[in-house]
């Protein structure tokens, strides 16, 4: 590496401390409310997509209340307000907005719907954006104001918006062509396979609002939210006849117009209310995605006579089900990626010690090392790198303001890249000088968990929900856990967060072979310190002699050494114990003739055998 501080070219760490504006906006946001006939209003973290990710101009939460976290609400009443996030977040929320205006309040604890039949006064009319909630979540919030004894009520402007006197224009950046190389089936395939789902759910169209399944479905991507190649617009998708996809003009160059338009009618995004009414005035029966699908996309259906049949985008599963082209493609993007993490590790092994390097400038070298392998498109998260206690935030993002020297204790780095032919995502926890000896413990009843699923192999139906545990036994024998999912679904050159997929108390879809999802059991002690530890795997047939059912397992595809020096090996079973010398084995092999110099010498080291 030609320098120990490089830049980061895809982050910035500019903090964007918004506490002295959170007073002056509730009272403004108060005073739109008075003038609208509301007594409160409820302000979503998601956009008109219901996107974790969301654009600068749909940052409602965040430049209302200060939180910038990717998930959480807020109600604001005429005498109180409060932030419901989730355990991610208790520490970042309470750091991030007004405490003397804002209550921040646990979700774990207190749902959203909870404290508003709670706290809501009777007779009082709460307000909320159709375009921000879905279906099911306008439903729990009429029960929510039900048993409050109030009323809801969806405004036709947001209120948010009527006082936001800066806010940003939308994005408006440009549509490309995904390959059917890299894609592994055309469009035209993979619209005839949503028609068939359609015609067997006896719906007569869907509406695309998810602009993952947009981009899945045509082989194109964007750039319009930041880290995730995503072009915002819809698609209204018929089981008879062509589809509509509603994009931006100004987003399509000649070539990818003359590659679309034989695909679908491309409409402006503005004509998606006349479309839609269209299909009510016809007695349609609409697909809307029950997860992801605005209110007001049903409310429009059926205002014009049009059915509404809430329910799973089609598009959900065949976009978690990877061909093998994909994973082709996913299990060559980790290789890059591995080693560039590895010339990371092995440079940070050197200088970490000195005590000089500080969170930003690991961001910074990590992030050039992946930018030197030629194919990075973007990185596909803000890097979590954290030292000290800093680790024990589960999301934490550094600024300038919350900038640590990497010193003697534990450094957390979770980061991730964005190829065309892959996105991935993985943690590592260092060791920097002597470990405590319990960090050591810490650490080990992680990698055990880690170790639990991968090695899992279960019967064809099984759920994430059902592995989840797997992972937190380790931990529970000592009385410990921690407050995440074990893993999340991940895109092809798409989100990193990727659903139905996943592994936690919440994951109810089946597993199936092709979904890629993330192995990242964690351990965090307020104040002192966290753990995590990541890799990515993707659900594989698994032959077992005698089996009486279809059973599936993990194939491991990072590739990148565990630090030895936070194992008790005292603590691993025989088995365990032969797992990781075995994965440290093949990432020698696999790794190894991509690396040289002294990232070789460090990575020969790290893979020794415990």
């Amino acid at each position: 590496m030609t320098s120990p501080l490089p830049r980061t070219r895809f982050q910035s760490f500019t903090d964007r401390d918004m506490r002295p504006q959170v007073s002056g906006r509730i009272a403004a946001l108060r005073q739109e409310l008075v003038r609208q006939q509301l007594d409160g209003f409820v302000v979503p973290r998601a956009d008109e997509h219901q996107g974790e990710y969301v654009p600068r101009h749909a940052e409602r939460l965040a430049w209302l209340t200060g939180f910038t976290g990717s998930a959480g609400s807020a109600c604001v009443l005429a005498d109180k307000a409060a932030l419901i996030v989730d355990g991610r977040y208790t520490i970042q929320s309470h750091a991030q907005t007004d405490l003397a205006i804002v209550t921040p309040v646990k979700m774990e604890e207190t749902p959203l719907n909870t404290w508003i039949a709670a706290n809501l006064p009777k007779g009082a009319i709460l307000g909320y954006d159709p375009w921000l909630q879905t279906t099911d979540g306008v439903r729990q919030l009429e029960s929510a104001v039900k048993t409050a004894g109030g009323s809801l009520k969806a405004v036709t402007s947001n209120p948010v918006d009527a006082i936001w006197s800066d806010r940003p224009k939308p994005p408006s950046a440009p549509v490309t062509l995904y390959p059917e190389a890299l894609a592994g089936e055309s469009s035209t395939s993979k619209l005839a396979r949503i028609a068939n789902a359609l015609k067997e759910a006896r719906c007569d169209a869907l509406v695309i609002s998810d602009p993952h399944a947009l981009a899945w479905t045509f082989n194109i991507r964007g750039g319009d939210v930041a880290h995730t190649p995503l072009p915002l617009g819809y698609a209204v998708i018929t089981s008879e006849g062509p589809p509509k996809l509603l994009l931006d003009n100004a987003k399509l160059s000649a070539e990818v117009r003359a590659t679309l338009a034989p695909l679908a009618n491309i409409v402006e995004p503005s004509d998606l209310m006349a479309v839609l009414g269209a299909l009510g005035q016809s007695g349609a029966k609409v697909r809307i995605d029950a997860a992801s699908g605005a209110s007001a996309l049903g409310r429009q259906i059926e205002a014009t006579g049009g059915s509404v049949d809430a329910g799973p985008d089609p598009t959900a599963l065949m976009k978690a089900r990877k061909n093998a082209v994909e994973l082709t493609g996913a299990r060559a993007a980790h290789l890059r990626d591995g080693a560039a993490t590895v010339r990371f590790l092995s440079w940070l092994a050197v200088e970490a010690p000195k005590g000089l390097l500080t969170e930003v400038d690991a961001v910074g070298a990590l992030e050039q090392e992946r930018i030197a392998t030629g194919l990075l498109k973007e990185i596909s998260f803000g890097s979590i790198s954290a030292a000290g206690p800093n680790a024990a935030l589960p999301h934490y993002r550094v600024s300038s303001a919350s900038n640590r020297r990497i010193e003697q204790g534990i450094y957390l780095i979770d980061s991730g890249g964005q190829y065309e032919d892959g996105t991935t995502d993985i943690t590592r926890t260092l060791a920097i000088g002597t470990p405590t000896p319990e960090m050591t413990d810490r650490n080990t009843r992680v990698l055990k968990g880690h170790i639990a699923i991968s090695r899992a192999v279960f019967p064809k139906g099984v759920s994430g929900a059902q592995l989840d545990s797997l992972a937190r036994v380790p931990l529970w024998e000592a009385g410990l856990d921690f407050d995440h999912g074990t893993g999340h679904g991940v895109g092809s050159y798409l989100s990193v967060h990727e659903g139905p997929q996943r592994i936690a108390k919440t994951g109810t879809t089946p597993l199936e072979p092709g979904m890629i999802l993330s192995n990242e059991p964690g351990y965090y002690k307020p104040d002192a310190y966290g753990i995590r530890i990541e890799n990515l795997i993707v659900v594989e047939p698994r032959k077992i002699v005698g089996a009486e059912r279809e059973m599936f397992g993990f194939e491991t595809i990072t590739w990148c050494p565990y630090d030895r020096a936070l194992i008790d090996k005292a603590l691993l079973t025989t088995d365990e114990i032969a797992w990781v010398d075995g994965y440290h084995a093949t990432v020698l092999a696999k790794i190894g003739p991509l690396v040289e110099g002294d990232a070789m010498v460090w990575l020969t080291q790290a893979c020794q055998p415990l």
